[in-house]
């Protein structure tokens, strides 16, 4: 029998880093337009405040749609393949972000407005729910033994490239553009962009084979009936610990890839360019440290460098906003660069890889999505909601967005250390390709 065709891991991993950063794109892109332009468009007949509190909850509404497409999608990942689950949900997201774009405001067609952008914010949360884990999985199962961390990283790379390329094409035409050129039909422009972006992605995909873990299961015909039930059945724990392990990192990026924009300009009345640019910077230093991080895991394990960001995290909070509040535009900037920038990476470089190997291969795909979709709701849909509502509570200073911070990290460090108890009481190794822990 002839062995299975696969594609070069460099291939791959290229073509999940290039695949993510259009999906990314597309999904912060709606973030970034809540914290500067939605609440003025959709929202128009409410105060500052509760105006970016609606636009946030639609932004939320996006991660409540996330662990739909994650279950749906992991299915077929599981059932068809993890190649056939990305080029469709790829065309669902770029689908919905092109067609916001183009929807009217609520002065053109009143409450219509907000409704259909709920619609499809939703379509981009499944889109994207689906996909994060088609897109890890490629590049993590076909990583060679020793080096699943740093290949399970490249896709991981899309996040903050995502995020770059988004506040990038904003902030220029934000900076090129006046106010109300911007208001009226500049903003539509970064998300009409993605049009051209996901043609590009679906050709790059289509390039890459099946993965091997994926062409054993088949051959073996080993592929669960239902596997979201085979999961649930054989692997609470192992989601749950993930899930909260998931609090920190997306907790991370939302507070200061997505809060820190409309904070800084809402609150500390910087520009709306000179926050755009800091987290552009801050996400263009993240892009090369998270191979980097994934690189370390692999040499001292997934859990330690984890365990490491979310403490970073944690202990980062209370300095960061008290640096915020000078209101410096290259103070706030050097604040993302290190948060962002250096702290972040060494949760998400090793992520992909470390939930990865929580599950068995024949339900990997719903595994891995579950852990990080679901718990996504709350580490990262309702974050900009959450710290809004408690800088409110807090008179309009950061001292209780920073205990949320510190608590959120306390219980993802607790979660780490339960998984290496775990294991150390089964006698696992890391990193290891089946569960920690069979419930």
């Amino acid at each position: 029998m002839p062995a299975p065709a696969q594609t070069p891991i460099s291939k791959v991993a290229l073509a999940g880093a290039i695949g993510t950063t259009i999906e990314w794109y597309d999904f912060f892109l709606y973030g970034t337009a809540a914290g500067i332009v939605f609440d003025k468009l959709f929202f128009p007949r409410f105060d500052s405040l509760t105006g970016t509190l609606l636009a946030f909850a639609t932004f939320a509404i996006g991660f409540v749609a996330r662990p739909l497409g994650g279950v749906v999608f992991g299915h077929f990942g599981d059932r068809v393949g993890r190649k056939t689950a990305l080029i469709v949900t790829m065309f669902i997201m770029g689908a919905g972000t092109f067609l916001i774009g183009l929807l009217p405001t609520f002065n053109s067609i009143g409450i219509w407005a907000p409704v259909l952008l709920i619609v499809l914010r939703i379509v981009q949360g499944i889109g994207v729910g689906g996909e994060w884990g088609g897109a890890v999985l490629m590049s993590v199962e076909h990583a060679p033994e020793g080096r699943k961390g740093y290949y399970g990283s490249w896709p991981q790379i899309g996040v903050p490239a995502g995020l770059m390329l988004g506040t990038g094409v904003y902030a220029l035409l934000s900076s090129s553009l006046s106010t109300a050129q911007f208001l009226d039909w500049g903003w539509r422009i970064a998300f009409l962009l993605s049009g051209a972006l996901v043609v590009i992605g679906l050709y790059i995909r289509l390039q890459v084979y099946e993965t091997p873990a994926f062409q054993a299961v088949q051959e073996k015909q080993d592929q669960a009936r239902i596997p979201i039930v085979e999961l649930v059945r054989t692997s609470k724990l192992n989601l749950l610990l993930g899930m909260g392990t998931r609090m920190a990192e997306g907790i991370a990026f939302n507070t200061w890839g997505v809060f820190a924009i409309a904070y800084t300009t809402g609150e500390l009345n910087v520009s709306r360019t000179h926050a755009l640019i800091g987290v552009m910077v801050g996400a263009g230093v993240c892009i090369p440290m998270i191979p980097v991080w994934g690189a370390i895991s692999d040499r001292y394990g997934r859990l330690r460098i984890f365990g490491l960001g979310t403490v970073l995290f944690g202990l980062s909070a209370f300095p960061a906003f008290a640096l915020f509040d000078t209101g410096s535009a290259l103070v706030i900037g050097g604040v993302l660069v290190v948060t962002l920038g250096l702290f972040y990476g060494a949760m998400y470089g090793p992520q992909a890889a470390l939930y990865a190997e929580l599950f068995p291969a024949n339900v990997r795909y719903s595994g891995v999505s579950c852990v990080y979709q679901v718990s996504g709701v709350f580490a990262s849909g309702l974050t900009p909601m959450i710290l809004t509502s408690l800088l409110a509570s807090g008179g309009g200073r950061p001292w209780l967005m920073s205990v949320y911070i510190v608590a959120m990290s306390a219980l993802s460090l607790v979660s780490v250390v339960l998984i290496a108890v775990l294991r150390r009481r089964i006698g696992a190794q890391t990193p290891q390709p089946v569960p920690v822990l069979q419930s």
